[in-house]
């Protein structure tokens, strides 16, 4: 399955005897599936058709549909008259008062005389159908283009990622133990008498205090979990989003215990890399 962004625009024309039809579909990212829906007085009964349609392609995001008809002309400005209405008005009008004047003006504005020529509601309908679906498929083209490309970019954030947790998991126990070092030798400044063994428990306990081993393998199962989720492609905007928040809340508190610039620097970068991903992920759907 693809990965799709929920930020796209595809529109299209169609002609025919009705005049000519244009769709206009819209999409920005959004929480749910948010359809606001125009359309002309002459297809408001297809509202319900258009929604489950745009429904049945699209997951979420805000998505604005227009449909514009514009109805033919006739070139020649020619007007139709209904004749056999027009003579039984004439005779009708005679037989009432026969030395009455008629107004050619008048009698054409009688309600049926002048004929305007009449589009076929369900060709019309199927026209709009017709072209919604066209446009549609251009719209989630768009998306799965530019969805392809923020999930290669938030692959590439996980490699750097993954990057940033195995060479910290590499420094952990040397920055524990340069740490050991250093609490020895101010021990022996400013305790000289401290037993041994009090000096082993608290370096114990700063070892603890200071291990990160925990948060280390949580941000790379996330990581790993995350890669997946973008393999697999489909709807996955809101769990790649639960992701990179527990992403976030590891780097934290990986900063949180650091007491070393290597892994200050690391929790730093690991928070970068997460909010750059973030920003992505809130236009996959």
């Amino acid at each position: 399955m693809t990965v799709n962004s929920m930020t796209a625009f595809a529109s299209d024309t169609l002609g025919g005897a009705f005049g000519e039809l244009t769709c206009e579909l819209r999409t920005v990212n959004h929480r749910f599936l948010d359809l606001g829906i125009r359309l002309p007085d002459e297809l408001r009964a297809l509202e319900s058709d258009v929604r489950s349609r745009i429904g049945d392609r699209l997951a979420r995001g805000k998505v604005d549909c227009s449909l514009r008809l514009r109805p033919n002309a006739d070139p020649t400005g020619a007007l139709t008259v209904n004749r056999p209405l027009a003579q039984s008005l004439v005779a009708a009008a005679r037989d009432v008062a026969p030395d009455a004047v008629l107004n050619a003006l008048d009698l054409l504005r009688w309600p049926g005389v002048l004929e305007t020529r009449t589009v076929d509601p369900a060709e019309l309908r199927q026209a709009a159908l017709t072209l919604l679906d066209k446009v549609l498929r251009r719209l989630q083209d768009a998306r799965e283009r530019e969805g392809a490309a923020l999930r290669d970019v938030c692959l590439a954030r996980c490699l750097a990622a993954n990057a940033q947790v195995e060479a910290l998991r590499v420094k952990v126990p040397e920055i524990i133990a340069r740490l050991r070092e250093r609490l020895a030798q101010r021990s022996v400044e400013l305790a000289p008498d401290l037993d041994e063994s009090r000096l082993h428990q608290e370096c114990a306990l700063l070892a603890q205090k200071l291990d990160v081993d925990e948060e280390l393998d949580r941000l790379a199962l996330h990581l790993q979990e995350a890669e997946r989720v973008l393999r697999q492609g489909g709807a996955i905007g809101r769990r790649l989003d639960f992701l990179l928040q527990e992403m976030h809340r590891e780097a934290n508190t990986i900063g949180s215990k650091s007491a070393h610039v290597d892994s200050t620097g690391a929790s730093l970068e690991l928070k970068v890399l997460v909010e750059q991903m973030r920003e992505q992920v809130q236009n996959i759907e």
